[in-house]
């Protein structure tokens, strides 16, 4: 087995980072590109593929449905790894993640419920703006190369993993339609099939590969949102943990992992973004209501949430500041977790399918994620050169 899969030691986190930028620039440039021919005379073609039907689904629904699936499951692979033996072992490392995500995900819900308040009919959208995109935010880290202390990396990381765990939950419980009782047990067993599987020392990458597609059936038809099953079959991977590593080599955790960091980061996140990010700009308003609030929760609320509660939470004690961050680099940190792209596109899919209102969240999402990409950009990069003349 350990011929099939040849690894160099590498630390986990290291190798997360570099993926996640790497493809952050090809998220850019599909975004883009489909920005393009949303408002070109090919836009009607565009539109039209997405809608084609592949099978029982369209070809918007595979990309949103079956690959986006594998990109949770690459997401509660790097939760669990994190949890078990990574940053977040230890309730110690877990408390700054867990107060800055946490504030980081209310606050902006407030905002977006203060900007649409007595609009019954965009209640649902509360979550939008309460997500980071971690491949976005973490590419936009990486331009200031070595200029950034690893203490931020590590912070921007942290606060995004934990924050995907209340992205999952929110997508689970808030936007789950009427349950099928028959598939949802269908997928209890299969998810106790796999447990028990890691319980009795199966470690073969085929058998949990092929375990997470039926699991991801058995969800899909049980009315639960088809992209848990990839956090779920996650959580019963097994994580075989060697000494004076982050896990062992040959860990079926660790191989899953390196198979699909390259494909997500590079092909399914930027297809996603390819799919999801076209809209017309002509037949949109960047001032109504629902892209305001978006924009506005994802430019402001993060910024107030996470830095507001890293502020507080240091002051009082209940957690250390990084090493060698100074807070204007926080503060521009708290920033790039407005970055919301991916996720926030995702959960405005699910809380509002319709067109128009679909077209609404698009133009909110990329006006907050570009907000707040070029402002924390540039506040971390004068924070640089400040610290470079000191």
């Amino acid at each position: 087995m350990t011929g099939r899969f040849p690894l160099r030691p590498r630390a986990a986190l290291r190798e997360f980072l570099n993926s996640e930028a790497s493809g952050a620039i090809l998220l850019m440039i599909a975004a883009a590109f489909a920005l393009m021919i949303a408002n070109s005379p090919w836009d009607d073609d565009y539109f039209a593929f997405l809608g084609a039907k592949l099978g029982p689904l369209s070809v918007l629904h595979w990309i949103n449905d079956a690959l986006m699936a594998l990109f949770f499951l690459l997401v509660g692979l790097e939760i669990k790894r994190e949890c078990v033996d990574g940053h977040l072992a230890t309730w110690a490392d877990r408390r700054l993640p867990i107060i800055a995500a946490s504030a980081g995900m209310i606050f902006p819900a407030l905002v977006y419920l203060m900007v649409v308040r007595g609009d019954t009919g965009l209640l649902r959208g509360w979550a939008i703006p309460a997500a980071t995109d971690i491949a976005f935010a973490i590419g936009v880290l990486a331009l200031l190369g070595k200029r950034a202390p690893t203490s931020l990396k590590l912070l921007l990381t942290t606060v995004a993993i934990v924050d995907d765990m209340g992205a999952v939950a929110i997508i689970a419980f808030g936007y789950t339609k009427a349950l099928s009782g028959a598939w949802l047990l269908a997928a209890i067993a299969v998810l106790a099939g796999i447990y028990a599987a890691n319980r009795g020392g199966i470690r073969r990458v085929g058998f949990y590969v092929a375990g997470f597609a039926l699991l991801w059936v058995a969800v899909i038809m049980s009315g639960v949102h088809a992209t848990v099953a990839g956090v779920l079959t996650a959580l019963v991977v097994p994580f075989d943990m060697s000494k004076a590593k982050p896990d062992a080599q040959n860990s079926t955790l660790h191989r899953i992992e390196h198979l699909l960091q390259r494909p997500v980061a590079w092909v399914i996140v930027p297809l996603f973004g390819f799919a999801n990010a076209g809209v017309t700009f002509g037949t949109v308003s960047p001032f109504s209501r629902l892209p305001l609030a978006i924009a506005l929760g994802l430019f402001i609320g993060k910024q107030i949430g996470i830095f507001g509660s890293i502020w507080v939470a240091i002051k009082l004690g209940i957690a250390s500041k990084p090493q060698r961050a100074s807070w204007l680099q926080i503060y521009g940190v708290a920033l790039l977790c407005g970055i919301g792209f991916t996720m926030s596109l995702f959960i405005g899919g699910l809380a509002f399918a319709d067109g128009a209102m679909g077209e609404d969240v698009k133009i909110g999402v990329l006006m907050g994620s570009l907000a707040s990409a070029v402002t924390g950009w540039a506040v971390l990069r004068a924070s640089a050169t400040l610290i470079e003349r000191d």
